[in-house]
C-alpha cells in the first residue's frame, strides 16, 4: 500500500510502499476512504509523544470500509462503512465496563502506538469495540473529519460541561478544535464567543455560527472583555489551542461557578500552564479535561448530523492527496489553515 512515512521525528515526510497490514483475530482492516490532517499528528511528528515507533506512518481520523476482519470479529464484515474514535479501546477493562472508554487502561491509537491512517489501510484491534458504522446519509469524508477534533469537541460541550440553552460558551482559537465547538455550542442553544488573532478565521466562525468574535491581537484584556460583554462572564470556556495564553485566558473569562475546559493539547514549553488557583477558588470554578468520545456516544452525535442540527462538513477546508499532505503535516503549527484538511485521494 501507499503511506506517508517518517524515519526520524522533524524529518522529511515521503509516500512510500509498505506491506499491506494483516487484521489481528479480533481486529479489522480498514480501506481508508478518508483521513484528516490533525495537529495531533504534527505534534506526533515532531516527537511530543514516547510511544511511537520510528519509521512511523501517522494519522488518526479516518473513515472507509472494512477489507478484512480476524475470525474473532462478529459485529462486522467486508464492505460496511465505519469510522472510530481516534483512541482504540480494550472493550473489557473497568472503564470500557462501565462506559467510560476514552479512559481505557489499555488504549492504542493509531497513528501513534501503531501506523496509522496517512495510507490505504490502516489496522485496527478489537474492532467489535471500536468501530462505529457510519450512516448512509453521512459521506466518509464528513465522517474521517469527525474522529478527533469534532467528536472531542462534542464530547466536552454536550457532556462534560453540559451546554444550556442561553448559556455563554468562549471558545478560544479558531482551528479545527475551536471551531467543531463554536458548532456544537450554538446548535445546543448557547451564545458563542470565538476568540482567535486572525481575521479570516474569525470571519469563518462567524459563517458557521459564532454570536460574537473577537480579535486577541487588538485587545490588551481579553478576559476583561468577555466579562464586559457577558455582563460578568462566559459560563463555559474552551481552550481549542493548548497554550499558556489560552488556557490562562479561558480560566479567567469565567463567571462565577463556570467550567473551563482543556481539549487543545498542552506539549512542550506550555505542558506546565500556571494555573491562576485563586480565581479557582474565589468563583468556585470547575477545571475540566475532555478527551475524545466513546464508541457508543457516536450515536447522539451522529443523530444530530443527520437531522441537519450540525453541519461538520461546512468545517472542512480542502481535500488533498496523501502527497500534499506529507508538506501539510510539518507546517501543522503555523495556524494557516481554516478549517480541516482531509486526505481523500492516495497519490
Amino acid at each position: 500500500m501507499r503511506a506517508a512515512v517518517y524515519e526520524a521525528f522533524q524529518s522529511e515526510v515521503g509516500v512510500q510502499t509498505v506491506p499491506d497490514p494483516e487484521p489481528s483475530e479480533f481486529g479489522a482492516v480498514i480501506a481508508v476512504c478518508a483521513s484528516g490532517v490533525c495537529r495531533s499528528d504534527w505534534h506526533g511528528w515532531m516527537g511530543h509523544d514516547s510511544d511511537i515507533q520510528l519509521p512511523h506512518v501517522p494519522g488518526h481520523e479516518f473513515a472507509g470500509t472494512v477489507a478484512a476482519v480476524g475470525r474473532g470479529v462478529t459485529r462486522w464484515k467486508q464492505g460496511d462503512r465505519v469510522t472510530m474514535p481516534f483512541m482504540g479501546v480494550c472493550g473489557t477493562c473497568a472503564h470500557c465496563a462501565s462506559g467510560d472508554h476514552q479512559m481505557c487502561d489499555d488504549q492504542f491509537q493509531p497513528g501513534f502506538k501503531r501506523w496509522g491512517s496517512y495510507a490505504e489501510y490502516v489496522g485496527i484491534d478489537f474492532a467489535d469495540a471500536n468501530l462505529v458504522a457510519v450512516p448512509a446519509a453521512v459521506d466518509l469524508t464528513t465522517a474521517a473529519s469527525l474522529g478527533c477534533r469534532f467528536a472531542t469537541s462534542f464530547r466536552a460541550l454536550a457532556f462534560q460541561a453540559g451546554v444550556r440553552p442561553g448559556q455563554w460558551v468562549a471558545v478560544h482559537g479558531c482551528g479545527g478544535i475551536g471551531l467543531s465547538a463554536i458548532m456544537i455550542a450554538e446548535a445546543l442553544g448557547a451564545n458563542t464567543i470565538a476568540i482567535d488573532i486572525a481575521d479570516d478565521k474569525l470571519d469563518f466562525a462567524r459563517s458557521i455560527g459564532a454570536t460574537h468574535t473577537m480579535n486577541a491581537a487588538e485587545i490588551n484584556d481579553t478576559p476583561g472583555a468577555i466579562a464586559d460583554l457577558t455582563g460578568g462572564g462566559a459560563h463555559v470556556s474552551i481552550d481549542a489551542l493548548g497554550s499558556l495564553v489560552t488556557c490562562r485566558n479561558s480560566i479567567e473569562c469565567l463567571a462565577k461557578k463556570g467550567k473551563h475546559v482543556q481539549i487543545g493539547l498542552m506539549a512542550g514549553e506550555d505542558a506546565l500552564p500556571p494555573v491562576p488557583m485563586g480565581r479557582v477558588v474565589l468563583k468556585e470554578l470547575e477545571i475540566l479535561g475532555s478527551y475524545g468520545l466513546q464508541p457508543h456516544k457516536y450515536a447522539d452525535m451522529l443523530a444530530m448530523i443527520e437531522a441537519g442540527k450540525l453541519q461538520p462538513e461546512k468545517l472542512i477546508g480542502r481535500t488533498i492527496t496523501l502527497r500534499d499532505a506529507t508538506a501539510a503535516l510539518p507546517n501543522m503549527n503555523s495556524f494557516l489553515e481554516t478549517g480541516v484538511a482531509i486526505i481523500d485521494r492516495f497519490e
